[in-house]
């Protein structure tokens, strides 16, 4: 591939979610115009709210951290040509892990509980999702709708947990578990009030990164996701490295559940349910599975999320709108989907081929 060809490729890629963006942008301007609204403030107050100074930039990456996370339960397996949405449920059954052990080990070092804690979500979650791959190569049962399915099964697992064997007799309007002492809860970075988990997501996305385009490991499993025939064809293990990614994809969101447990809630209970799960499926679309460019629409998509209680205090707006808008992003993010490969100047010129009309044929 020529150098003009392999930047026409990139263009499309970085242009039709753009374009996406902008249409989205123009459609959620027009439902504010018909609640009476003016959009050309909203959009400046959803910028101040999010990234309008430090105190905003903090708010919005503290939501950017799961999504960087859970982001990734989504664009690993979708190398293997793997459509996983079961991002909310990784991260529940991952938030479940953590405190499990972070209440059992409370008498150790904090250090060793919070690397126990993080081992724990990363297990739960990467189990969690590694079933949806394990079913789906050996039993040919969709990826999509059983990952679906199995967010449900989390929320039910964690209601039952919650208020059964897990519960603290002292919460009676919001059952939960018992709470993380002070000591063992994750820390915020000094001078700051965002938690160390933007760390393991920024770091989880490099490693991410580098696994998948820098590796041996990496090519085999783009191979797969191109041509799973040829793939077999070739000798690859498929069902192990169908089993090992989305084992690596559960994993991370089962991480940004334990973020969440031990940065932000202190227990488990109902708000781990989020939508940093769902969320999170956005971010992997927009990004085009590229973890590198999913902490930049992270930090985006945290900003929107930020913005929720500015729109309500300032417009009257409800808190939901924002997820109006993320539903509004992501039906435009799929429909350019079907755009790709359709625009003449995006394609790769063939090269003209030139014959002598006065050559003779022996």
């Amino acid at each position: 591939m020529s150098i003009r060809d392999r930047w026409r490729s990139t263009s499309e890629n970085i242009l039709l979610p753009i374009g996406a963006l902008l249409a989205s942008l123009v459609i959620f301007g027009i439902f504010c115009a018909v609640q009476g609204k003016n959009p050309i403030a909203i959009y400046g107050a959803i910028y101040s709210s999010a990234f309008g100074n430090s105190f905003s930039w903090q708010g919005t990456l503290i939501r950017a951290a799961p999504l960087m996370l859970t982001c990734l339960c989504t664009a690993l397996p979708a190398m293997l040509g793997l459509t996983i949405i079961g991002n909310e449920g990784a991260l529940i059954v991952g938030g479940l892990g953590a405190i499990a052990i972070g209440l059992s080990l409370a008498s150790l070092p904090s250090l060793i509980v919070q690397i126990a804690m993080a081992m724990g979500g990363i297990i739960a979650g990467g189990l969690w999702i590694m079933f949806v791959g394990a079913i789906k190569y050996y039993r040919g049962v969709n990826e999509t709708i059983s990952s679906l399915l199995m967010n449900y099964i989390a929320i039910a697992v964690l209601n039952t947990l919650v208020e059964g064997p897990m519960r603290d007799p002292s919460t009676l309007n919001k059952p939960s578990s018992f709470p993380l002492s002070e000591i063992n809860m994750l820390q915020s970075i000094p001078n700051t009030r965002v938690h160390y988990g933007l760390v393991y997501g920024l770091v989880a996305c490099a490693i991410a990164y580098f696994l998948i385009h820098r590796t041996t490991f990496g090519f085999s499993v783009r191979t797969v996701g191109g041509n799973i025939r040829a793939a077999k064809i070739a000798g690859l293990p498929v069902g192990k490295l169908t089993l090992i990614v989305t084992f690596l994809g559960g994993s991370c969101a089962g991480l940004a559940g334990m973020v969440e447990v031990a940065a932000i809630h202190g227990s488990a209970n109902a708000s781990l349910i989020s939508g940093y799960g769902y969320s999170g499926i956005l971010v992997a679309f927009i990004a085009r599975q590229n973890p590198l460019v999913a902490v930049l629409v992270a930090v985006l998509m945290g900003g929107i999320l930020a913005s929720g209680s500015a729109l309500q205090r300032s417009f009257g707006l409800p808190d939901a709108t924002v997820l109006l808008f993320q539903g509004i992003v992501f039906l435009a993010i799929l429909f350019s989907e079907s755009l790709y490969g359709r625009f003449d100047f995006f394609k790769d010129r063939e090269p003209e081929v030139k014959i002598d009309a006065s050559a003779t044929v022996v």
